[in-house]
This record gives structure tokens, C-alpha cells and sequence, in this order.
């Protein structure tokens, strides 16, 4: 996209994203890692970006590399204003609840009537329809009803939450992404757009795929912890070392999980395809680990086939040296944050670039994607010309 300086398999690409939280605006900061040239509809006076002197926020990750419009959605002009980008977009992202983006003048049925092509991507906890689409939730309510939340966790003790991984970021924007970039496909040859309804209750349901299928088979109960991939088997779990850390074991598969005996040292372990053993193996891996500390123990286990790791922190994981050798996690305006991911030959990514200042970039969006009526626009108001 000319102006925007973007590389990547998805430079070329516009994207319209109107404001929100959390798994809307991961998946416009993937597309926008991935080269898109996505604009970010601001609210006037948006006080989420206001650390610095220009207005931006730098830890405002999810907001990365995208380019800033703040536009009114209640002035006379707002609806016309966001139609306006609309209309030269490939894709418009919204995370509101089912009905609000239609009330507000901007739904997807007023979007293609400027733009037939467009991809409209929207983003809901429980979905366009259904009883609970009209209501409030976050993630941890909606994987709870997936019965993802259930399997997680201890045996005898409750559901443990995982972040919001599983919910909001991967079966939300992971989800949302995906359906847009198959709708964009499918539109290169029909010439028509249509909505993606990305629903995290669909999405967590459907990262359990293979949970569900060894359920079928037999291979999986509903007791939690209990299972080869939910702590209940020993030699899939983490163990607590002698200076308080931890390290984690993932030696499923035979020739690994002798690997990790040989390495451990350990004589006259029970057999452990029998779970009847597995407590009693658990006790002798839990008593060997707390011998060492993790230190000790990372360079017993280094570069071997053992499937051993260090659990480190966030603070500690950039220091690792394969991380540090892929780039995993790298620094920019002194904020450490991942990289781009996935990774490609031919079209890299760009690097991770800059949080916008609240709608600094009207201006430049306007002329670059040449929209119809922008000088009217800005002189009515609807789009301020830059945030203070």
C-alpha cells in the first residue's frame, strides 16, 4: 500500500476496524502484522493513548501498526464518515453487540451498498443469534459453556482459568482472522462480499476437536486431571525444583520418555502405561526434580530429546537463547512485545510498528485511500482532524 511503508503477504490489503477491546483488536493488529494498512476508527477523545507527548501509548500493543481516524459514530456525519472508509476497504472488523453496528448506520448491509466486496468481520462472544447473543460476557463465561473450561485443571481441585488464551485470543481472534482471509479469497472470484460471525463460544468448542474425539474413542474423562494431556499423567506435567522454580516434562512418546528416565537417573520405576501407577510415579519424579535447581537441571536436559523445558517467566523467557535467536520476543520504543507470527520466505513481515496517537493520521488516510467527501467530512466534524 503506497504510504504506509508495509511489507508482508498482506501489504495491499484495507482494513477498517472500529473501536474495542481485546479480541477485535488482536485480530486487526495480526492482519496489520501480517501487512495490512489497517485504520483504526477512534472514538473523539480517546483516553487510552494519552502516555506520551504525541498522544500514543506505546503498551497499547493491540494497537500496533495500525493508523488512526477518530471519527464521532453520533455526529450527523459519522455514519457517512466510516461508509467513506467502507468504501474503499477490503475488510471492516467490529467487535459491538449484535444490532449496534446496524443502529449506528454502519452494519453490513449499509457497508455493501457502497462496497459490495467488502468483507465485514464481526466479532462476538456468543454470536450473532442464539438466547445469550443479546447479552454481556467475557471470556471466562463463554468457555465455561464450551466445556473447555471444565477440563482444565487439577484432579480434586476446580476448574484452573488460562489467561484469556483459549477464549477471547484463540478462539475469538484466531477465528475472526482465519474467516476473514477465507471470505477475502472466496470474494477475489465472486466479486461479493459477506459477514464473518466469529463467535468465541464457536471457536473455543472448536480448538477441542481432539479432546472430543478421544472422548469418543474412550480415551478421555470428563474427571479432570485425570487424563494423559490435563496433569493426570506424570510424565505430562510440571515439578517443582529445589530452589522454588519449576520444570515442565512433556515426554510422551516412548523413546522420549526414556530419554528423560535416563537423564533424570531413575532406577525401578513402575510401569508407566499402567495408571495405576501414576501417583506412585509422580511421587518419585516430584522427590527427584526437588533435588536440583532449575539451572541444574535446564543443563541436564539441554539440547536432548527428553521434552524438557524450564517454566521461565515472561521477564525471563527473551533471555533464553533460542528465543533470543528467533526473534521471538523483541523491543521496540523500549516496550519488549512478540514478534510477528507466522513467519515467511518470500514476503517477510514488517517489523512491529508503532501505536498510534488517537486519530493523528486523518489527514494522510484520507488522501491516501483517496475517500470520497473528505473535505466535507472534516469541515462538518465527524472526523477530527487530530486528536489534542
Amino acid at each position: 500500500m503506497a504510504g504506509t511503508g508495509n511489507s508482508g503477504p498482506l501489504a495491499g490489503v484495507r482494513v477498517v476496524e472500529l473501536a474495542g477491546l481485546g479480541p477485535a483488536p488482536f485480530c486487526a493488529m495480526l492482519l496489520a502484522d501480517l501487512g495490512a494498512d489497517v485504520v483504526l476508527v477512534d472514538r473523539p477523545g480517546a483516553g487510552a493513548r494519552v502516555d506520551r507527548p504525541d498522544g500514543s501509548d506505546q503498551t497499547d500493543l493491540l494497537n500496533r501498526g495500525k493508523r488512526s481516524i477518530a471519527v464521532d459514530l453520533k455526529h450527523e456525519r459519522g455514519a457517512a464518515a466510516v461508509l467513506a472508509l467502507a468504501e474503499r476497504a477490503d475488510v471492516l472488523l467490529e467487535g459491538l453487540r449484535p444490532g449496534v453496528a446496524e443502529r449506528l448506520g454502519v452494519g453490513p448491509r449499509q457497508c455493501w451498498e457502497v462496497n459490495p466486496r467488502l468483507v465485514y468481520g464481526r466479532m462476538t462472544g456468543w454470536g450473532q443469534d442464539g438466547p445469550l447473543a443479546p447479552t454481556a460476557g467475557h471470556d471466562i463465561g463463554y468457555i465455561a459453556l464450551t466445556g473447555m473450561l471444565h477440563a482444565i485443571g487439577r484432579a480434586g481441585g476446580p476448574p484452573q482459568v488460562p489467561l484469556n488464551l483459549l477464549g477471547d485470543f484463540g478462539g475469538g481472534s484466531m477465528y475472526l482472522a482465519v474467516g476473514v482471509l477465507a471470505a477475502l479469497l472466496e470474494a477475489r472470484g465472486s466479486g461479493r462480499g459477506q459477514v464473518v460471525d466469529a463467535s468465541i463460544v464457536d471457536g473455543a468448542a472448536h480448538l477441542g476437536t481432539m479432546i472430543h474425539g478421544m472422548r469418543a474413542a474412550g480415551g478421555w474423562s470428563t474427571t479432570r486431571g485425570t487424563n494423559l494431556l490435563d496433569t493426570g499423567a506424570p510424565f505430562y506435567d510440571v515439578y517443582e525444583t529445589a530452589d522454588g522454580e519449576h520444570m515442565a516434562v512433556g515426554a510422551l512418546e516412548p523413546k522420549f520418555y526414556a530419554e528423560l528416565v535416563r537423564r533424570l537417573g531413575a532406577e525401578d520405576l513402575p510401569d508407566r502405561d499402567d495408571p495405576a501407577n501414576w501417583a506412585e510415579l509422580r511421587r518419585r519424579f516430584a522427590e527427584i526434580f526437588a533435588r536440583r535447581t532449575r539451572a541444574e537441571w535446564t543443563e541436564v536436559f539441554e539440547g536432548s530429546d527428553a521434552c524438557v523445558a524450564p517454566v521461565l517467566s515472561m521477564a525471563e523467557a527473551p533471555r533464553h537463547p533460542h528465543v533470543a535467536a528467533r526473534g521471538t520476543l523483541v523491543e521496540r520504543e523500549g516496550v519488549l512485545q512478540p514478534a510477528p507470527a507466522p513467519r515467511f520466505s518470500r514476503t517477510p513481515n514488517p517489523a512491529p510498528r508503532a501505536v498510534p496517537a488517537a486519530g493523528a493520521d486523518a489527514a494522510a488516510v484520507l488522501d491516501q485511500w483517496q475517500v470520497a467527501g473528505a473535505a466535507e467530512l472534516l469541515d462538518s466534524g465527524a472526523i477530527a482532524r487530530k486528536e489534542a
